[in-house]
């Protein structure tokens, strides 16, 4: 068995939440080509159609027809985020702005998620937001007239930063944003492409409202380097494999994953760059590599790579020496702690590896064989499509419970993964 052949991975998942964001707020009609439709951003879709905003499905396109924001309509004051934190976070900067009040709630995996880093800059600005006592969901939001603030990110986090962003689209005045270490800029390219006027310098960015978005009729989604990191590990790690990704998302906040594998000495080859949208997208080849070493991965480079670390700690744990994961924090209040469920998990199938305050150290061992055990995604999509990597290193088969969590993210997973292996 050899992962071969050409492969488009899903759509970008961060790219398609802000797309459809910004086209609900838009009056008239925006066509998204190669749209991400896994639960999480069906979840932002299914709140501005009860807003009045009305889409439909073609083949690979999502046409959203807008009243604007100015025309929504407001018959449910109950908004469902499901299991999306995107969709929570950014979306409390536009609720904050509308002409009512409106609850927002999650299922029970969200609401345990902190929501005071949002609500804190946002209420800066005027806003009427009332939290649990534990600061989660649900959240009562009261629309009000906003102003603009200067405000200082105490950690780096993008969602953070695209809700005061977004919420700045609706206030009077100038709202600036100092970011720590560059986050994902997929808000600043897609307000960009909105004729949302900003400007950023030295990680500064300084945006004057009231100003809404301007539809420009179509908007292009890459493929998620996110997803594609799943199968890019695989490459790397099944023998024989030779495998291209095509239209891969290369946004420079988003591709640590390329530079860390390549550290790794990873066999990856980038060909075709060329911008897609206003993100700089290329074809990805990935060669099977037997000798991967571990290596250090902290500071700056941890926002580009985030989401992809469960995935990055199961390659080390067949890589030679050691590999540590440092300043990762932010993994402890994602879908699931996922330092801890990582470790534990990998720990499950024989793996060598302990969790820190802040990260990962893991022990590779290049002739580390996985053995059966009953492991689990604990309802987070990306702990379960690591899981099923693993799983094709394995003899036996692995049961993996939960694993019907990679809909959030990636829905069409197990097709792509079964079109590629040989």
């Amino acid at each position: 068995m050899r992962l071969s052949g050409e492969l488009q991975v899903a759509g970008d998942k961060s790219i398609t939440h802000r797309a459809i964001i910004l086209s609900s707020l838009a009056t008239g009609q925006t066509v998204i080509h190669n749209p991400l439709l896994g639960a999480d951003c069906l979840s932002t879709l299914e709140i501005f159609k009860q807003f009045g905003v009305t889409y439909q499905l073609t083949a690979n396109q999502l046409i959203i027809d807008s009243p604007g924001v100015d025309g929504f309509t407001y018959s449910n004051s109950i908004l469902d985020a499901g299991n999306s934190g995107t969709t929570a976070r950014l979306l409390m900067g536009v609720l904050s702005a509308l002409p009512t009040t409106l609850t927002l709630v999650g299922d029970a995996s969200l609401s345990k998620r902190p929501m005071k880093r949002v609500t804190s800059p946002l209420k800066q600005m005027g806003a009427c937001i009332e939290l649990t006592h534990d600061q989660t969901l649900p959240a009562t939001i009261k629309g009000q007239s906003l102003n603009g603030i200067e405000y200082e990110l105490p950690v780096a986090s993008a969602q953070v930063k695209s809700a005061i962003m977004l919420a700045a689209m609706f206030a009077s005045g100038e709202t600036k944003i100092h970011e720590p270490v560059p986050t994902r800029d997929h808000t600043e390219k897609m307000f960009e492409d909105f004729q949302i006027v900003y400007n950023k310098e030295n990680r500064v960015i300084t945006l004057s409202g009231p100003q809404m978005p301007k539809t420009p009729g179509q908007v292009f989604v890459p493929a998620d380097i996110s997803s594609a990191a799943f199968f890019m590990v695989a490459a790397l790690m099944v023998e024989g494999s030779d495998l291209i990704l095509k239209n891969v998302g290369l946004n420079e906040t988003r591709c640590g994953i390329v530079d860390v594998l390549l550290q790794m000495g990873g066999r990856l080859t980038i060909q075709n760059e060329r911008y897609f949208g206003g993100e700089r997208v290329a074809d990805i080849r990935v060669q099977y590599t037997k000798d991967l070493k571990g290596i250090i991965i902290e500071g700056e480079m941890i926002p580009r790579l985030i989401d992809e670390i469960p995935i990055i700690a199961l390659l080390a744990t067949k890589a030679m020496g050691q590999t540590i994961i440092k300043d990762a924090e932010e993994l402890k209040v994602k879908e699931t702690n996922r330092i801890d469920v990582t470790v534990g998990e990998l720990k499950a199938i024989g793996a060598n590896l302990f969790s820190t305050e802040d990260g990962m150290v893991i022990n590779g061992d290049i002739n580390l064989s996985y053995h059966p055990a009953l492991v689990s995604s604990h309802g987070d999509h990306r702990i379960a499509m690591m899981l099923y990597v693993a799983s094709l290193l394995m003899k036996n088969e692995l049961e993996i419970e939960e694993m019907q969590a990679m809909n959030i993210s990636y829905p069409d997973f197990l097709v792509h993964m079964q079109k590629v292996l040989k």
